[in-house]
């Protein structure tokens, strides 16, 4: 399969810049493979759809999303820097994404306040660098205090085209779901946004369905929505992610499957967690707890990949020549043809699309 097969035109007008308020009010399209029909609703319709049903099973990913976007000043010559956090290889390193209007070097050292700073020592590939912190307090501390909401570029560069704040104080709370787990959790940099829809109260009416909820843990790293650039899909390198399964999810995924409820998967990063999982599922003594692993899996269209885990998916419209719109195109019943033609259907409705968009409900 080409890369350019993945393409699709969207006017400028749908990139969602802000987020739908209240989050359930973002709208809903509803694609029911039994019957190939599309239907058009409100994520705050989901309990009166009749898509789920007691004893089915919801999975969220509940990790927290960083505040990775980082703004300094480079020492040697007073030029302003912009980086993005991506993780920690090894403690006091951090690995990040510079963006500068001259070329930082090795040596340099990039200053984020008055008591934290960077010494660049590596050069990596895709404007990456490795970096010692050297500050006054760890790297989550230091992030709080200097670091801002990652929003994705697309975002930020739609907001300045508005003459907008490019990140703001509402976007702390409104770019993590109500479920994110506490700070033990936070190690993303992009949010797992099909769960930024979900309200407490949207949540507590499902569960007086009888659905239930379970949760994993997948740190989404910046290459989750980064577009493929190689031509022919199947070689494209994919990211590596780490997932965490906790014992009580593996449990009730087991008994889900037991008693014959479905799998409702909210968002592709919780699919590629539950999907990287062994085949039986690990018992919790057999994983010692929690399972826990790095998953390079890619799925599209190509990949004859089976689902074993994953019946439903609720997720966002993504962006073209992503790894996010193969695997969705790879669902059983989708096909890359149908979901484009579903993305077409949502343009011409007037959808909102990408992070802060509106949803899509396979079943």
């Amino acid at each position: 399969m080409k890369t350019d097969d993945l393409h699709f035109d969207l006017p400028d007008t749908l990139i969602a810049t802000r987020p739908a308020e209240p989050r359930d009010s973002a709208r809903l399209l509803v694609f029911r493979r039994a019957t190939g029909l599309s239907e058009h609703h409100r994520v705050r319709d989901l309990p009166g759809l009749g898509v789920l049903a007691a004893g089915d099973l919801m999975v969220v990913n509940q990790t927290r999303v960083l505040p990775a976007y980082v703004r300094g000043t480079r020492q040697a010559t007073g030029g302003r820097v912009t980086g993005l956090y991506l993780g920690e290889p090894e403690p006091g390193v951090w690995r990040l994404m510079l963006e500068s209007g001259g070329k930082p070097q090795p040596g340099e050292t990039i200053a984020l306040d008055a008591d934290a700073s960077l010494a660049l020592h590596t050069r990596e590939g895709g404007g990456q660098w490795l970096a010692r912190l050297e500050a006054d307090a760890p790297t989550l501390a230091v992030l709080q205090r200097t670091g801002t909401t990652p929003l994705p570029p697309y975002i930020r560069k739609q907001r300045r085209q508005l003459g907008d704040d490019e990140v703001n104080a509402d976007d702390t709370d409104r770019y993590n779901t109500v479920y994110a787990g506490d700070d033990a959790h936070a190690r993303s940099v992009a949010a797992p946004t099909a769960g930024l829809h979900f309200t407490p109260a949207l949540l507590d009416q499902l569960a007086l369905q009888g659905i239930e909820r379970a949760a994993v843990d997948l740190h989404v790293g910046a290459g989750t929505f980064a577009p493929v650039r190689v031509d022919d899909l199947a070689q494209h390198d994919m990211h590596a992610e780490h997932l965490s399964v906790p014992a009580g999810t593996l449990d009730a995924m087991r008994a889900a499957r037991g008693r014959g409820g479905r799998v409702l998967a909210v968002g592709t990063t919780t699919v590629r967690a539950i999907e990287s999982l062994p085949d039986p599922l690990p018992t919790p003594t057999a994983a010692g707890g929690a399972y826990s692993a790095d998953t390079r899996l890619f799925i599209h269209p190509e990949a004859g990949f089976t689902f074993r885990y994953t019946d439903a998916l609720l997720t966002n419209f993504h962006l073209p020549r992503s790894t996010l719109l193969a695997l969705v195109a790879s669902l059983p019943g989708v096909g890359l043809d149908r979901l484009l033609s579903l993305y077409r259907e949502a343009i011409a409705h007037g959808y909102r699309f990408y992070s802060y968009g509106d949803a899509m409900l396979i079943v």
